[in-house]
Order: structure tokens, then C-alpha cells, then sequence
């Protein structure tokens, strides 16, 4: 069994089975999740019984690490190998199709983690380095989770934040990514507030709509990326399953019932979505919802016909939004000298067993 699956009255369950007292369960958590501590043996309160147990039937990390960089601005980047889904406790096959990446960005005020939700991507933006590999499958609630500890014992603090927007579309994974939140949610777990998650998605209206019934109201950002249906179903295939407009609705459905505010995700590519006409485009798209808009440089990646953006081309399509009273932000890249930063993570190395 995954420590990371299970809830606070799950693992107390799961100390009971083995004849542990209840309260076995928040030493467990604290070691874990407090100290980082993973070897039974270390955890000295804890009973020899215990220890034991956990040795034997808990799994508390399921994944390898793979690879670990450091960039020059504080990020980190972890490829993590996985086992296959009839594994049990072997140790994972490191392999790149069962492997995913994982980001952590620091800042003075936070520690944001960037999590995956799939291995690989099924929506194949035409210019983000994660669907060239394909897909190959969902990530379970236990393994979104256990890619936060690790990020939260790189060293440095805890982490603050957290972004679905690693590998993967999270609402095409809906029922582990929202089983992951409430797991994260759970204080003595990660401990993280509602609006200090986000859930990126490229827009499944269905799924927006069945979001509004989550009871934990975290942050939503939209991947818009072009300001016309027709541009942006050039740009991701998936777009050609919904419009602009359903997608609005569902946006505006969604602030109606949490009260958040939607950012829209904008990654400006040179010559293709970065024109003047397309930023009055936006201001038209952006007039209809409660929400503002982050602008992203689109960030290279090695056999795609795209050109990163200006400064000077970025710059002019802000102050378009800025005229017309929306506020629009200009992201910095981060990690991009060890391929982290937003659209660059693809698992590209090739390991054995």
C-alpha cells in the first residue's frame, strides 16, 4: 500500500489492522512529512511494532529518481521512474516511457511546485516538448502526492505552492488529481491552502463544470494560448472539442460559484500569436470573464518551428491589454537552462533496469 493514497482516517485505519493505536498514524505523518524521514528505523518514538509494519506494508516512495538538476536561478528539475501498474513493490523499471518530471521554483516568498498528473500528455500543443513522446497513462493520487514530498526535501523550506502544470492534462486524470488535492489539503499532510493550488488546463469544459462541485476551491488557470478558435485549434488539437465561448461559460460558471478569479495562460510565440491583432483579439476574449492574463515567452525546444518572442514583441502586446484595462503580467522563465521551464519538460533519457 502507497502512504501517499492514503488520508489521515485511511492510515489510522491501516494502524488498526495491524493492531497500532491510532495516534501511530500523526507520528507516521510528522516523520514523513515534517522531517522527511523514510527509513522506519529512524523514527525513534515510534514502535519497534510499527516499524516494522511500515518496513513490510507501506510503500513511501514508489518512484526512482532518475535524474536530479539544479538550474542557475534555484530551480530544480527530478525525473522520476515509475513502476508499471502490476509491479506491486518491485523496484520500478527505469524506464523513460513510465517516467515523469517535476519541478521545483523558488522565490523569496515561496516554494512553488510544479507537478505532473499523466506520463507523458494526450493533447499534443504543437509547441510543448511533453506530448512529443505521447502518452502513456495516468499518474495515481499517490503518485501526484509523493512528487510534492520529494520537492519539499530538496532542501530550502517547505513548499507553498503548488501548479498542475507539469506533464499531462489534469482534468483528463479529474479523479486522482482532485483526490491528490484533498490528500494535500490535509494539515499535517503538505498542509497546502486552496489558493495555494492551481489546476492549468488546456479547457475541458465537461470537466470545468464538474469541478464546480469539488469542495476544495482552488485556483483555476485556463491555457488559452490564441485569441480565435481558429488559430488556437491550429496550436492544440484538443481545441477542436470545444470553443472559446464553451469554454468562457464554464470559466464564468466557475468564478460564479468559487468567487476566484480566472488567469488565463497566454504563451506568446513570434510571428504566430504575438501580433497586435491578436492582442485586441484577447481584449475582446478577456472583456467577457473576471480574470487576467499571464504572458509567457514561448520557451525553446529543439525541432519545433517556432521562434521565441521579442522583447520588444511582448512588451507591445502587453501595453495593448494595459490600454484597455486588463491586467497582464509578464512571466519570467524559470529553469530554462536545464529544460524546466513551462512547455520544455519532455523525459528524454533512455535507462534499464
Amino acid at each position: 500500500m502507497n502512504f501517499f493514497d492514503l488520508n489521515l482516517a485511511g492510515l489510522e485505519s491501516w494502524c488498526l489492522n495491524h493492531d497500532l493505536p491510532k495516534f501511530t498514524a500523526k507520528q507516521l505523518r510528522n516523520w514523513i512529512w515534517k522531517h522527511g524521514v523514510l527509513d522506519p528505523e529512524d523514527m525513534t518514538n515510534v514502535s519497534a511494532r510499527a516499524r516494522v509494519a511500515v518496513r513490510e506494508d507501506l510503500t513511501l516512495h514508489e518512484s526512482a529518481v532518475v535524474t536530479e538538476q539544479h538550474a542557475s536561478d534555484g530551480t530544480q528539475k527530478l525525473l522520476t521512474a515509475w513502476p508499471k501498474p502490476d509491479q506491486g513493490k518491485s523496484l520500478p523499471i527505469l524506464d523513460a516511457s513510465r517516467a515523469t518530471e517535476c519541478v521545483m521554483i523558488p522565490t523569496e516568498a515561496r516554494r512553488t511546485a510544479c507537478v505532473s498528473s499523466q506520463i507523458g500528455c494526450p493533447v499534443g500543443c504543437k509547441f510543448c516538448a511533453t506530448g512529443l513522446g505521447g502518452h502513456d497513462g495516468n499518474l495515481t493520487a499517490g503518485q501526484i502526492v509523493e512528487q510534492v514530498h520529494r520537492l519539499s526535501h530538496l532542501g530550502g523550506g517547505r513548499i507553498t505552492n503548488l501548479v498542475f502544470m507539469g506533464m499531462g492534462e489534469p482534468l483528463a486524470n479529474y479523479q486522482a488529481v482532485t483526490e491528490a488535492i484533498r490528500l494535500l489539503h490535509e494539515p499535517d499532510a503538505a498542509g497546502l491552502g486552496a489558493r495555494r493550488m492551481t489546476i492549468s488546463t488546456v479547457g475541458l469544459p465537461p470537466a470545468i463544470r464538474k469541478l464546480l462541485n469539488f469542495e476544495i476551491p482552488v485556483k483555476l488557470a485556463l491555457s488559452l494560448h490564441a485569441p480565435t478558435d481558429d488559430l488556437r485549434r491550429e496550436l492544440i488539437p484538443w481545441a477542436a472539442y470545444s470553443t472559446i465561448d464553451e469554454l468562457l461559460d464554464a470559466c464564468s460558471a466557475w468564478f460564479d460559484r468559487t468567487g476566484r478569479e480566472i488567469t488565463l495562460e497566454y504563451v506568446l510565440l513570434a510571428g504566430v500569436n504575438d501580433q497586435p491583432e491578436h492582442a485586441h483579439a484577447l481584449v475582446d476574449v478577456v472583456r467577457r470573464l473576471r480574470g487576467s492574463v499571464n504572458l509567457l515567452r514561448w520557451n525553446e525546444v529543439e525541432g519545433l518551428p517556432y521562434q521565441r518572442p521579442t522583447d520588444e514583441a511582448v512588451i507591445r502586446f502587453q501595453r495593448v491589454l494595459k490600454q484597455n484595462n486588463i491586467n497582464a503580467i509578464i512571466r519570467k522563465s524559470r529553469g530554462r537552462d536545464i529544460a524546466a521551464a513551462c512547455g520544455q519538460l519532455k523525459h528524454e533519457s533512455k535507462h534499464s533496469a
